[in-house]
């Protein structure tokens, strides 16, 4: 199943659950994953300045660098609902504690879903007192996890890899209002690697901003965003560059399904910008392209339409880049299919036209400045995406 890299592999010391809450049906809305020890802990949130209830509980949870469990609802995201939100969070986790017999403080809340909407709280707390009984381990558990965290998502989104003995196994949601600062939507790691809570937390740090810090579905980002690692320490400790390396492989993978399953998507696009005279102009000028309605219809409609690239790099204004030495590639075959600033031959558009109808992209803006290049992910901009948020409420 695309969105799901099999094998799932089952981490010792943790289980999940997933049932119905009920918070707006009967389909899975409610999960858990806990695991059977305190566990060195991680984690990157949203930099929206209207952060949601259970970013601010979990920020607070986790500055001791240790969790034990998390809590996530879908359908609702907690988030601007004042007091009363910060209230609901902090009742779930001491809720959870209970259940589990574990402090409150070493649980993490999140939620995603409608804003500005209350939780439906006695489905929830019944939901909490349950939820021991539905812990269980292996891959239909993760699985079934990684359903009842979505929303407007169409597939799970789960992965896991190995390092050294260890196991890392992710999982995700995420489809639209995704253009993340610190983190994705929502992502939740496991693994029994021995690692210390502050490596850990740079090494989380260093792999989000290289992988779900470069994607974009619609320039909007969540007030939810959280992305949260508990390592238990069963498989003792690892090599730090073996373990990064395996955490940015997982964390790539997971992002790019999110851009994979954006909101009406039809195409993936990899867009590398080089040759750039700083690592501050490649990333601003990529960002600029993938983010352009403009150029997300015309990749679309599988228009060659280059004047839309040229506008989206010279509306950068922090960064201006001259016009003669830029040059266009598509594709991952050598040599590209390539249009410079004197434009290209009525055959080569139309080689542009027919790759662009694919349903994976590789585009490359070579500026011809410098050394730096910076690699961003993105989708194209169909009538599904519009149809799918002016009825998201309704």
């Amino acid at each position: 199943m695309r969105g799901i890299r099999e094998p799932l592999l089952q981490v010792p010391g943790f289980s999940w659950s997933a049932t119905s809450a009920g918070i707006k049906d009967d389909t899975l809305d409610f999960c858990v994953l806990a695991a059977d020890q305190p566990c060195s802990a991680a984690g990157v949130f949203t930099r929206n300045n209207f952060p949601a209830a259970p970013v601010l509980v979990g920020r607070e949870h986790l500055r001791q660098g240790r969790l034990q469990a998390v809590v996530v609802n879908s359908k609702n995201a907690n988030a601007a609902t004042g007091k009363s939100g910060i209230e609901d969070a902090r009742r779930i986790c001491q809720l959870l504690g209970e259940t589990l017999q574990i402090a409150p403080e070493l649980v993490l809340p999140s939620s995603t879903g409608v804003i500005g909407v209350p939780l439906p709280m006695a489905r929830i707390e019944a939901a909490c007192r349950q939820a021991k009984a539905h812990l269980a381990s292996g891959p239909q558990a993760i699985a079934a996890f990684a359903r009842a965290i979505m929303t407007t998502d169409t597939r799970p989104k789960a992965v896991s890899v190995k390092a050294g003995k260890a196991i890392l196994t992710g999982v995700a949601k995420g489809a639209g209002m995704i253009e993340p600062q610190m983190a994705t939507m929502l992502a939740f790691f496991a693994t029994d690697a021995g690692i210390a809570a502050a490596n850990l937390q740079r090494l989380l740090r260093d792999a989000v901003d290289s992988t779900f810090n470069r994607i974009s579905v619609d320039t909007d980002t969540s007030t939810n965003d959280t992305v949260v690692i508990l390592a238990g320490g069963g498989a003792g400790e690892v090599d730090e560059r073996e373990f990064a390396a395996a955490l940015h492989e997982a964390c790539l993978y997971l992002a790019k399904e999110i851009v994979r399953d954006g909101e009406g998507a039809t195409k993936l696009i990899e867009l590398t910008v080089s040759e750039a005279a700083s690592e501050a102009s490649a990333l601003a000028i990529a960002r600029s392209v993938i983010n352009s309605p403009l150029v997300k219809t015309a990749i679309y409609g599988a228009d060659p339409n280059w004047g839309r690239f040229v506008m989206a790099i010279g509306k950068v204004f922090a960064h201006p880049v001259p016009l003669a030495p830029l040059r266009i590639l598509f594709g991952y075959e050598e040599p590209p299919l390539a249009i410079s600033a004197d434009g290209a031959t009525p055959e080569i558009l139309q080689r542009i036209t027919e790759y662009l109808r694919g349903d994976k992209l590789r585009i490359e803006i070579r500026l011809g400045q410098g050394t730096h290049e910076e690699t961003m992910w993105g989708c194209d901009l169909t009538e599904g995406y519009v149809r799918i948020n002016a009825e998201y409420t309704t």
